[in-house]
This record gives C-alpha cells, structure tokens and sequence, in this order.
C-alpha cells in the first residue's frame, strides 16, 4: 500500500505533484537542495495554493462538465469547503527536506522530477539506492528518457517504471505510467491505482515508446504545421484557423508551440533533424520529410529577439502580460 510518497525535486512540475498527492490524503516530503527550498520551493508551494484556492472558488460557477476542473472534485460531489480545507491541509503538511537519508527513511513511493540530464538521474538513483527500504517502487517523471534507460542504476529495476505528468496536473490530469521489460506486473499496477487515488486519469502504456502516448502524437502534428509556415505554404494564423475550424480543436499548432515556449520548440526540431548525413538520398528523404533547417531559422529568429512563447507576451503571437 502507498501512503508515503517522496518527491525529489521541487520545480515546475515537482512541486505541482507534491502538492496534488497532499491534496489527496499521502504523506508527502519533497527532498530538495538546501539552497532551494526557500528560493524554489516554498515560494512555488505557496504559488499552488493560491492556484487551487482561486481554482476552487471558481468552480462552483462552472455548470458544464466538459470543462470541469477534475484533478480537484468529481463534478457532481463537488464541495466548495471541504475542497479548500485539503488544499490549505496539503500546504501545511508537505514536509521539505534536504537529508536523502532522513527523506528516504520510510518511502512506499519515490517520484523523481529533477532535471532531464541523463547522467544526472543515475548519479542521483545510484547515491539513493541503499538508503530506501526493501518495498520502495521508484518512478521518473521523465519526458526525454525511457525508464530501461535507467533501471540499473536504481539498484531496483523490477520496482523502476516512469509515471509522466502534464503541466498543470490539477487541470490537465492525466499520467502516462510506462513499463520497461524488467518492471514487475505489481508494481505497475499499483501505480496505476496511484495514479487514479491522486485524480488522474492513468493511461497504462505497455511498451517502451519514446514520447509516450500524447507527445508522441503531438510532436508530429507541430512539425508537420511548422513546415507548412518554413517552406511558405502558408502562415502562422492561417494555418491554426484551418485546424480549428477544421476539427473543433480549442487551439492550433502555433497558439500550442507558444504555450510549450519557442526554446523547447527549438530542443524538438534539432532532434529530428540529427539523421546521419551518409544515408541513402531516398532514405534520407523519407526520414527528413521537413524542412527542418528553415525551421530552425526561424525559431532561432524568434528567440533572438526575445519571442520565447506565451510566457515571454510573444511568440507567433503577441499576448497581454
């Protein structure tokens, strides 16, 4: 059983998945750098309460379901107080420490969310792995890596898997749990139940596939817009009008890319385009069906210039700060 749960790392997403699984009843610690706690972490803790507090207070306005906010209540049970009452417990019962031996001591689960550097994640697993006990099942929140990647240096392969969260996890609830060839059958399924008991909805992935479900889905459909922009086909608004008009879908693909920000929409264009230049012309072809180089022209334009996306107030479009 899974009561308490260890989050190494307090950034972005860290700090949104400690203070989602307080808010469902776990025990929960963030284990993060002394230098962090009070610059990062607390100062993001508080940011979350604030969030769902407002989030809370908003939803007993909304009457339609399709845009209900499920990380935080069902639709139909949904109570105003007792909501607020968990989101100010899971506050103040989130315990921050810096001691991986203190942190560690008595984890069921342990989720990590540091940074995505390869060699940094199994420095960390390898220096942890004999302070958790016998029954902790480990988990990366990687969205680069995938977990045989990194299975052996957790001393604990059987009980290693990757548990991948959506920004905002409160509102965009879904968590990807993928398994690699040495995960025990128990252990994922306990992550899966996992994922249900914190309010996501658990998307079981059975075989390693790199961008798991969504990404994998929707970093083609990005490139494949991009290219119609970079080889002059067409324009950025345009282009998104099509598909929404098109599909009904509430955002096109360059409204998407400046939500993601430009610098991570640059990091995915440079890793299509690293295909070996000794290939075959026709294989080359159907490998680099875009035109990758102008693309990265123009996101390297972009951020020159300052337009990193939403966050920045401009991207492929301009926003109110």
């Amino acid at each position: 059983m899974i009561k308490n749960v260890v989050v190494i790392g307090g950034g972005v997403l860290g700090s949104q998945i400690a203070f989602q699984t307080a808010y469902c009843g776990f025990n929960v610690t963030i284990l993060a750098r002394e230098n962090d706690i009070d610059t990062v972490v607390i100062p993001k803790l508080k940011e979350l309460l604030k969030t769902y507090i407002e989030t809370i207070k908003e939803m007993k306005n909304i009457k339609d379901e399709k845009n209900w906010v499920r990380g935080i209540s069902d639709f139909r049970s949904f109570d105003e107080k007792d909501c607020l009452e968990k989101a100010k417990q899971a506050f103040d019962s989130i315990k921050i420490i810096s001691s991986n031996e203190e942190a560690l001591r008595n984890a069921d689960l342990v989720i990590e969310s540091i940074t995505e550097n390869l060699n940094i994640k199994r420095e960390l697993y390898t220096s942890i792995s004999n302070m958790m006990p016998e029954k902790t099942i480990v988990v990366t929140n990687s969205s680069t890596f995938i977990p045989s990647s990194l299975a052996s240096s957790t001393g604990r392969p059987e009980k290693f898997l990757s548990l991948h969260f959506a920004n905002k996890i409160w509102k965009n609830n879904t968590a990807e749990i993928m398994a690699h060839a040495k995960t025990d059958q128990e252990c994922f399924k306990k992550i899966v139940k996992f994922a249900n008991d914190i309010r996501m909805i658990a998307l079981p992935v059975y075989k390693e596939k790199r961008g798991y479900l969504l990404n994998s889905m929707l970093v083609p459909f990005l490139l494949s817009a991009f290219d119609l922009f970079a080889d002059g086909v067409s324009d950025p608004e345009s282009i998104d009008k099509a598909w929404v008009y098109g599909t009904g879908a509430p955002e096109g693909p360059f409204k998407i890319m400046d939500i993601v920000g430009l610098e991570t929409v640059k990091n995915i264009v440079e890793q299509y385009k690293r295909v070996p230049e000794l290939l075959d012309p026709l294989f080359k072809k159907m490998l680099l069906p875009y035109s990758y180089k102008e693309m990265l022209d123009i996101v390297n334009k972009y951020i020159e210039e300052g337009k990193l996306g939403k966050a920045s107030g401009e991207g492929f479009y301009k926003y109110n700060k």
